[in-house]
C-alpha cells in the first residue's frame, strides 16, 4: 500500500492530502495520505510532498521538528518527494533570496529566486505545457519562485510557460513554480505518484 505523507507544518496542505487522494483513486492504487508532522511518521512512507506557503517559516519548522535531516537522508536514498512553489525552494541547492538562517534540503540541481514573482497581488493563472501530457494544465502561480538556471544534466524540465521552465524532475523528485493542487487537474500529483509504484 502506497502511503503518502504532506508535510504539514505551513501552507496548503489539505489541498495537497485531497489532490494526492483523487490522484491515487484516479491510478486504481490503494494508499493513504497523511499530515506529516514528525519524524516518526516518516516509517513506511513511499512518497513525500513539500506544499506551497511560506518557505522561511517552513524552514524554521522542519528544524525544530526534526524533519530536515531524516527528509533529506530520504531524499539522498531514492524516496519520491515534489516541492510546490515554497517546497521548490525547500528542494534547491541554490536559493537568491534566502534569509542566513534558512535551511535548505539541497537535493535538487536547481537555482531558484525565492520571490521573483513578487507580491501576493502579483498571482496569476496561466496555461501550461506538461512533457507528459499533451492537454495544457492549469497553471496557478502564488507569488510563486522561479528556478533561474539548471546546475546539472540531471535535471530535466517537465513543465514550461510559453518558452520558461516552471517545473522540473530529477531522478525521484519533481520541483514546480505553480500549485497543481489548486486545481481540480490531478495529472501533476499523478505523474509524480507513480515514482512511489
Amino acid at each position: 500500500m502506497v502511503k503518502v505523507g504532506v508535510i504539514g507544518l505551513q501552507g496548503d496542505v489539505s489541498e495537497h492530502i485531497e489532490a494526492s487522494k483523487r490522484a491515487l483513486e484516479n491510478l486504481g492504487v490503494t494508499g493513504e495520505v497523511i499530515w506529516l508532522r514528525k519524524p516518526e511518521q516518516l516509517e513506511g512512507i513511499s512518497a513525500i510532498i513539500i506544499p506551497g506557503g511560506e518557505s522561511t517559516t517552513i524552514s524554521r519548522l522542519m528544524v525544530k521538528n526534526g524533519l530536515l535531516e531524516p527528509v533529506k537522508k530520504l531524499g539522498e536514498e531514492g524516496l519520491p518527494i515534489m516541492g510546490t512553489c515554497a517546497g521548490l525552494i525547500m528542494l534547491s541547492k541554490d536559493v537568491i533570496g534566502a534569509t542566513p538562517e534558512q535551511r535548505f534540503l539541497e537535493l535538487l540541481d536547481a537555482k531558484v529566486n525565492r520571490n521573483a514573482y513578487g507580491r501576493q497581488v502579483d498571482s496569476f493563472e496561466a496555461p501550461i505545457k506538461l512533457a507528459f501530457s499533451d492537454e495544457p494544465f492549469p497553471g496557478v502561480f502564488i507569488r510563486a519562485p522561479r528556478i533561474v538556471e539548471l546546475l546539472s544534466d540531471k535535471v530535466k524540465p517537465i513543465a514550461w510557460l510559453g518558452d520558461r521552465v516552471v517545473g522540473v524532475e530529477q531522478d525521484n523528485l519533481i520541483g514546480l513554480e505553480f500549485h497543481p493542487e489548486l486545481t481540480d487537474d490531478t495529472r501533476v500529483h499523478e505523474y509524480f505518484l507513480k515514482k512511489a509504484l
